[in-house]
């Protein structure tokens, strides 16, 4: 019976209720000699059974089974999406309780749906659009708008957001987060009726970051006054948790179509004036500029030669030999890396930070592993005993894999990890998780030594430093530098040295420039030197050269 609806179903069934009550009426009839007239009597009586059994069960029966089988239809459509038709009149008269039922149903799965879209489109905390929502709407507004008509987008960050939630926590944080929505609302509903224009779209992609696009200004001036808007809004304090907050903003503005035609022209443009308004001094709003343009288009094409810098082997290690304050002996040496660029030798101050914002430093260390690990392998075949050290990027120290990749490519070079040094920031070092200093301790397990680089730049926790595997501390060229003609500063550099050897470390002083700073550290107690007053950084070959012919005793003065 596959493919009849119920109410079909219903009918045959009460056709059959009404042949069989005529069978057994004409039965009941014709009980003894059967005759014209009595057959007759039965026939009758048989069709009037019939048909009442027939008309009974159709109406009890047929009619439940029409509207259920709407019912049916009208949940097919709902499955579809449809949840605004009315229930089928047939149901709510047929079957009261289930057109209720269905009513009550309707109603959760569309609020249901409406919660999913908010919570999809929307920024929970502040109702805002979301980012996602931010970028589809705002790209629907930009395509609606005539080639040439101007439109504004401000790239809004909060600047003391982070102190509020770290001194009165997560929570007060999102109170605040609110608030700033409503004064954001506030500042855009003003303009917006003040110049008779469409209101703006205002999102807050994330964290303390919020957006406001207008798809139309009167005049440029027009967003100059928009922006002092939004600045004094922030800038004025905020009730709360019992006293008055304040945290400012700093803007980044873009124009259409001066900063780009795209949602993703003018988002880049902002962000880079934002950026530029924080160096400025914050709280203030700063439009893109050509001098922003220019630094953009100047990363992007030092991010591409990157690219093609790690495809192309194009990177170097140089060594800067390090001595024995003491006799001049060589203990050890520094891989300093260098970018062989078609336009001349790169520094890493050109292009590190590059690299850690790509993400390409990852690729550059490994890099760094395999070459460290095979010129110590090398070094040690050839009987040099000399320490190799390394420096740490801070993408690096976060992640405790690389350290294990550069053991394992020790291990694989067969190189002795006594001829590893590692070197990590001081301010590094003060954050490393215990996973990363688990990964440091197994490579020192295995022979390897740990120095901390530009001590005396940042601010140590003594009690954490003690605590770390170190065995080498670098004075910072900022410490040494003024060691030779202010007293103040010898006495300084000796204190901090003083303090290195109570804490069980060598102190090493790096970027001597004179044999006269060489002399002063020497006195004051320093036990490794390093600089261009000893030697600069030079090439494998050369390095090793140099460490054949070197005369400790002129180095040691």
């Amino acid at each position: 019976m596959e493919g009849f609806s119920l109410k079909s179903r219903a009918i045959a069934f009460a056709m059959c209720a009404g042949a069989v009550a005529f069978i057994l009426a004409v039965a009941a009839a014709s009980e003894g000699t059967i005759t014209v007239e009595s057959a007759g009597r039965a026939l009758i009586a048989a069709i009037v059974c019939g048909v009442m059994c027939w008309a009974s069960a159709e109406r009890s029966i047929a009619s439940t089974a029409g509207a259920i089988d709407s019912a049916i239809e009208r949940l097919a459509s709902a499955a579809n999406g449809d949840l605004q038709s009315e229930i089928p009149e047939e149901v709510r008269r047929c079957v009261p309780p289930l057109a209720r039922a269905m009513d009550g149903l309707f109603r959760q799965l569309h609020d249901n749906l409406e919660s999913v879209q908010r919570l999809a489109m929307f920024d929970p905390v502040t109702g805002l659009a979301n980012r996602t929502n931010f970028r589809r709407t705002a790209e629907r507004m930009l395509a609606e708008l005539p080639p040439g008509a101007n439109a504004v987008l401000y790239f809004i960050d909060l600047d003391r957001f982070k102190a509020v939630n770290d001194t009165l926590g997560h929570a007060t944080g999102d109170v605040l987060l609110g608030m700033v929505a409503n004064r954001l609302r506030a500042v855009a509903d003003r303009f917006a009726a003040e110049g008779s224009i469409r209101p703006p779209l205002i999102g807050r992609l994330a964290g303390d970051e919020f957006t406001m696009f207008f798809p139309e200004i009167r005049t440029l001036r027009d967003s100059d006054r928009i922006g002092r808007g939004v600045l004094f809004a922030l800038s004025e304090p905020f009730d709360l948790a019992d006293q008055e907050i304040s945290i400012g903003a700093s803007i980044g503005v873009a124009i259409r179509p001066d900063h780009g035609d795209t949602l993703h022209e003018l988002m880049r443009a902002a962000d880079a004036a934002m950026y530029h308004a924080k160096a400025l001094g914050r709280g203030r709003a700063e439009h893109f500029s050509e001098f922003l343009a220019a630094q953009i288009a100047e990363r992007a094409q030092l991010e591409s030669d990157l690219r093609t810098a790690v495809d192309k082997d194009q990177f170097a290690l140089v060594f800067q030999p390090q001595v024995s304050a003491v006799d001049g002996r060589i203990v050890g040496a520094e891989a300093l890396l260098r970018w062989r660029h078609p336009d001349g030798l790169k520094l890493p101050g050109a292009f590190i930070q590059r690299a850690e914002e790509t993400g390409l430093i990852v690729e550059i260390g490994d890099w760094v592993v395999a070459s460290v690990a095979e010129t110590i392998s090398r070094w040690g075949k050839l009987g040099i005993q000399q320490r190799l050290a390394v420096n740490i990027s801070q993408r690096q120290i976060d992640h405790a894999e690389f350290f294990r990749r550069l053991r394992a490519a020790m291990h694989a070079a067969r190189a002795p990890a006594s001829l590893l040094e590692l070197e990590i920031t001081e301010t590094l070092a003060m954050h490393c998780s215990s996973e990363v200093l688990e990964a440091i301790a197994a490579l020192r397990a295995d022979g390897a030594s740990v120095a901390i680089d530009d001590f005396g730049t940042g601010y140590s926790n003594l009690a954490r430093l003690r605590q770390l595997p170190v065995d080498r501390v670098k004075l910072d060229r900022s410490v040494i530098e003024h060691v030779v003609d202010q007293p103040e500063a010898r006495t300084i550099a000796q204190a901090v040295i003083g303090l290195i050897h109570g804490l069980g470390c060598q102190a090493v002083a790096e970027g001597i420039e004179s044999d006269a700073q060489a002399a002063v550290l020497r006195v004051i107690g320093c036990d490794v030197l390093q600089g261009y007053a000893v030697a600069t950084p030079m090439a494998e070959e050369e390095f090793l050269a140099w460490v054949r012919d070197v005369e400790p005793r002129r180095i040691a003065g």
